[in-house]
């Protein structure tokens, strides 16, 4: 009798079939272009509806004993904003309704309200309510605008001033309107709303200029200790760091490399030291002394050489572009090819400027120099005689001096 093997094989017919993977949520953040808040398109990216369909919720939730106004407060305080795109860090949040002048808006409501219960001679509860509302809102309408509307783009001062002379204005015109009421409504609680809106409304025409005077007095203390600091760490460092370089300098000579890092270690040193007075020297204009200094810097780092600038006279602010360039080509020739020690000396006079570029060098024949050398003839002579000046090199064996001169027609620059 044979036997009958049955081989059943398991198809993939019967195998349980995985759920199709659901895409991620959304994080839940506010987006910083919206019209209001960003509540509403923030909670709609997350559950995955539509805009319109969260904000009738939220009207619906409204009408519940305010509940909806509640969670939207709520959600506004509690959800983070998107983070800043990588082409903007500093990206602002841009709202296309105003809090500032909504706030303001729903004040009046309230103060109005507030005039028409007075004159109703409503229940003193209602009254106070209304008007600690009114009083509250413009409040905060300038509280907002003041501190959250500081890096708005569409406001300005002009606005700012307007928001808070109406806030005040409202304000005390409600407490003169409840004032004429006090007959009628026949209530001593009446007396206290207006008192509170005549305060509020000085208190809000006066506290910004409050606000602004704290802050300037705030930053003013701030700088002062900060120059202190500075002060007493530039003291210590000059007694000790600063001597060392300079000693450094002066025993290891100009050309040296050791002098080169030492004098770029003091320069560095100098700037973080008094960075607050070179911001300031440098929100004003820069005369042409200040420009021969950084030349100087920046050669001093690629050259051997120690360049010393020196002006005296009237500072040279609207200096011609070829005097300076012309300057420029002179500390360059003289870093490049004499190195050491260099003076720069700029003297400013009645009707013209002149400039002295000196250096220590083994000088050169200026008629001997070659046709297609042409940073001394071009760069120096003939751009100073393009510029209406002239420029003398003079040249001997113990160093060469370039003598840059210009005039003016009227008065020195």
């Amino acid at each position: 009798m044979g036997r009958v093997c049955l081989d059943f094989t398991v198809t993939d017919t019967f195998a349980p079939r995985s759920a199709p993977a659901r895409p991620p949520r959304v994080p839940l953040a506010r987006p910083r272009t919206c019209e209001l808040s960003g509540v509403s398109v923030a909670l709609a990216d997350h559950l995955g509806w539509s805009v319109t369909m969260v904000r009738w919720l939220f009207v619906a939730l409204a009408l519940i004993g305010g509940a909806g106004v509640l969670l939207y407060l709520w959600l506004w305080a509690l959800t983070p904003l998107r983070p800043a795109t990588v082409a903007d860090p500093q990206e602002r949040v841009v709202r296309r309704i105003p809090v500032a002048w909504l706030l303001l808006g729903v004040s009046g409501v309230a103060g109005i309200s507030a005039v028409a219960l007075a004159a109703a001679g409503s229940s003193p509860f209602g009254l106070l309510a209304a008007i600690g509302a009114s009083i509250l809102l413009a409040v905060a309408c300038v509280a907002w605008d003041q501190l959250v509307d500081v890096g708005d783009v569409a406001r300005t001062p002009a606005t700012s001033r307007t928001l808070r002379i109406a806030a005040g204005a409202f304000l005390v015109v409600i407490a003169i309107a409840l004032s004429s009421l006090v007959d009628q409504a026949g209530t001593g609680w009446l007396w206290l709303g207006i008192i509170a809106s005549t305060f509020a409304g000085a208190a809000v025409l006066v506290g910004p200029w409050a606000l602004r005077l704290w802050r300037e007095l705030i930053a003013e203390r701030t700088a002062r200790i900060k120059q202190e600091q500075r002060a007493e760490i530039a003291a210590h460092l000059h007694d000790s760091v600063l001597q060392t370089l300079a000693l450094i300098q002066n025993r290891a000579g100009a050309s040296s490399e050791v002098a080169r890092i030492a004098r770029a270690q003091e320069r560095e040193l100098r700037e973080w030291l008094y960075a607050d007075a070179a911001d300031d020297r440098d929100a004003q204009v820069r005369d042409l002394a200040s420009e021969l200094r950084a030349t100087a810097a920046a050669l001093e780092v690629d050259h051997p050489v120690h360049i010393d600038v020196v002006a005296v006279g009237e500072p040279v602010e609207h200096a011609p572009n070829e005097l300076a360039a012309a300057a420029r080509e002179a500390m360059l020739n003289a870093a490049r090819h004499a190195g050491g020690d260099v003076s720069v000396y700029v003297e400013s006079r009645a009707g013209g400027v002149d400039v002295f570029i000196r250096d220590r060098g083994p000088g050169f024949d200026v008629d001997a120099l070659p046709e297609g050398r042409l940073g001394v003839r071009e760069s120096i002579i003939g751009r100073m005689r393009r510029a209406g000046g002239h420029a003398t090199v003079t040249s001997r064996p113990t160093g060469t001096e370039v003598q840059l001169s210009i005039e003016y027609a009227n008065e020195a620059p």
